[in-house]
């Protein structure tokens, strides 16, 4: 397997102890002040509550690491140490499989075994796969809604990433398993989608039928600028992907953030733009509240909604919402 020196690797969220390192572990489970990530591996219990799904599956990533020496991460595990995205907490971590291993779950983690040499990224204690062999196993093997959110994203984190490359990388994999389902997002994949909620909406657009719209548009008036995350011209419509995060808190006052959303929406409206959308992981997760606001503004239809893949779409989706909307529950061992 070729290697390649590893960009900054995701930090691990929270401090991992070993039993040894941890006074009376047993009393210390039972009271709630540790929990147990891996064997042998802990972890402050009051600082996992405060994180994230994704956050809480980065630690399981980083706690495997710790106990076993010379990993190769894979799919989610790769993706959450590069920074790709998640939908939710995956639970299992991914390694591509040792020759002494076979394929198969044992003890919270999942076995790959690979006919075909994967470029790896060199992390010192343990190695992953780059973002562009993550594209293509998460394509191959999940939801073409995650499929498409981690090639957008893959593209965006390397700049020498092409849509080309990531398809004839598909094309090139001895084990055609997967092949066919990965086209359908590698395809599509696009470095102008910012963000998780834009890749998943311009996906579920395609699938409920309607017309691809324009991305990033720029609109420029007296000497201010504004960009749509979609730009529909035939039916003067912006859509925009806001997500909950924007208003929660964390990237200023969320009066101030909404202030600032409205005097955009009118500078727009100015410029003779008829429909302005907004809509969250809420809306994205049931698919038909995100249709009825296309359908409202007349966005143009130009195929039949293709309700196979929207089926296939919506548990990742509702998982990406819960995920947006709030943090697991604690939990005394994992």
């Amino acid at each position: 397997m070729p290697h390649i020196v590893a960009p900054q690797i995701a930090p691990c969220p929270l401090p991992l102890f070993r039993a040894v390192d941890v006074p009376h572990v047993s009393r210390a489970l039972r009271r709630g002040d540790v929990i147990r990530l891996h064997r042998g591996i802990y972890a402050p219990a009051a600082l996992w509550r405060e994180l994230s799904p994704w956050d809480r599956y980065l630690a399981r990533v980083h706690a495997a690491a710790r106990i076993h020496d010379g990993l190769v991460f894979s799919h989610e595990s790769a993706a959450a140490l590069l920074g790709l995205p998640l939908f939710g907490d995956p639970r299992a971590v991914h390694i591509v499989a040792r020759e002494t291993l076979t394929a198969g779950q044992r003890t919270g983690i999942r076995v790959h075994r690979s006919e075909t040499d994967r470029e790896l990224l060199d992390a010192g204690s343990f190695a992953l796969t780059t973002a562009a062999e993550c594209a293509v196993d998460l394509a191959r093997s999940r939801s073409e809604i995650v499929g498409l959110s981690v090639a957008d994203a893959a593209l965006r984190t390397d700049p020498g990433l092409t849509v080309e490359s990531l398809v004839a990388r598909n094309e090139a994999r001895l084990d055609s398993r997967g092949r066919r389902v990965a086209r359908w997002p590698l395809h599509r994949a696009r470095a102008e989608s910012e963000s998780t909620l834009e890749s998943a909406s311009r996906g579920l657009m395609e699938m409920l039928g309607y017309a691809e719209p324009q991305l990033q548009t720029r609109f420029s008036d007296a000497g201010t600028e504004d960009r749509a995350d979609f730009w529909w011209a035939d039916a003067s419509t912006v859509g925009e992907a806001d997500g909950d995060l924007k208003y929660d808190g964390r990237f200023g006052d969320p009066l101030e953030q909404l202030r600032r959303r409205r005097e955009r929406d009118a500078r727009l409206r100015r410029r003779g733009i008829r429909h302005i959308l907004h809509w969250a992981w809420p809306d994205v997760a049931d698919p038909d509240r995100l249709e009825r606001m296309l359908a409202t503004a007349r966005i143009p239809r130009v195929a039949p909604a293709d309700h196979h893949r929207l089926y296939t779409a919506r548990s990742a989706l509702g998982s990406a919402a819960r995920s947006a909307r709030q943090q697991w529950e604690p939990e005394t061992s994992v």
